[in-house]
């Protein structure tokens, strides 16, 4: 969602791609620790050797020690066993953290592999954001890719989303992100903007507020907060009204945005069950198989996620 009319776009030397390239003193830095060391170094080296070969002898007496005392002890309950970080029906934990290490063990083995979290891998691109759920007060983003013109977007969706505006740009087309990540404060601000337009419109408060949430998210309810949403427009036509459905880039879009993982979040026809007006330009990534049956089926994401969960 935007509060916006139009997107102010700032251009930069390397439009075709969203990802932000590594500056280059990160390499420079990478070439430096390979360089010859002075001789100097060198020679304070030869000078610790010695003493590097005492605590090696040090530690490894002491290791084999403590591991010839460890074999007369009894095993604890647990210790050896493999142990899934899933619960014994086949379920994670529900409250965000790992569960409780049994007696005996010092780290989870979760069967061979790294540790990793308890929530259900999938969950994360089917989060519902809207008036009816808001975002946890706590709710973070693991990670945030940094795209071109200062936008973002979490580092998980961010490959389909690279991938998806390389395709329209191969059929000649030119996408631009206008909007992406916000934070909290940023979609206040946003928020309180539209709300102070309407107000000078004659609007009271009240009215205003429930007008304004129609075209910009109160904060915590905006999807743009969970990283999982862009705002895309054509180069040509920047404004963000009902014509830019009738764009190169959005026809496009529209056709083929579910086979990179993302769907027309507000659909034309679906504002009584999203409480968001027609977006033509907002996509949403939840992955491949519910794009596909979302955009086939002609569905917005609150009637799939009452479908599944029956």
């Amino acid at each position: 969602m935007s509060s916006n009319r139009s997107c102010v776009v700032k251009e930069f030397p390397l439009p075709e791609r969203e990802y932000r390239v590594a500056p280059a003193r990160c390499w420079d830095a990478e070439l430096r620790t390979h360089s010859a060391p002075p001789r100097r170094d060198k020679k304070r080296r030869r000078s610790l050797l010695p003493l590097l070969l005492m605590g090696l002898v040090l530690f490894g007496g002491g290791f084999l020690l403590g591991r010839a005392a460890r074999a007369q002890e009894p095993p604890a309950q647990g210790s050896g066993t493999p142990v899934s970080i899933l619960g014994s029906d086949g379920g994670g934990r529900t409250d965000g953290r790992m569960p409780e290490i049994p007696a005996g063990q010092t780290e989870w083995t979760a069967l061979g592999r790294e540790p990793e979290s308890s929530a259900a891998p999938e969950d994360w691109n089917l989060i519902l954001v809207n008036w009816e759920n808001p975002l946890p007060e706590d709710f973070s983003i693991p990670r945030l890719t940094q795209l071109v013109n200062g936008h973002a977007i979490d580092s998980r969706a961010y490959p389909a989303l690279q991938d998806m505006m390389d395709a329209a740009r191969a059929e000649g087309l030119q996408p631009t992100i206008c909007s992406s990540f916000r934070t909290r404060d940023k979609q206040e601000e946003l928020f309180q903007n539209k709300v102070q337009t309407l107000l000078a419109e004659g609007y009271g408060r009240t009215e205003a507020e429930e007008q304004a949430a129609m075209w910009v998210a109160r904060p915590g309810t905006s999807e743009h907060q969970a990283g999982l949403a862009v705002d895309i427009v054509d180069k040509s036509y920047q404004l963000l009204d009902q014509e830019q459905e009738d764009t190169a880039v959005q026809r496009w879009l529209m056709a083929h945005c579910a086979e990179y993982g993302y769907i027309l979040r507000y659909p034309t026809d679906k504002s009584a069950l999203t409480g968001v007006n027609y977006e033509p330009w907002h996509y949403r990534y939840v992955g491949m198989e519910a794009a596909t049956e979302i955009m086939e089926r002609g569905l917005c994401l609150e009637e799939y996620l009452a479908e599944i969960c029956e």
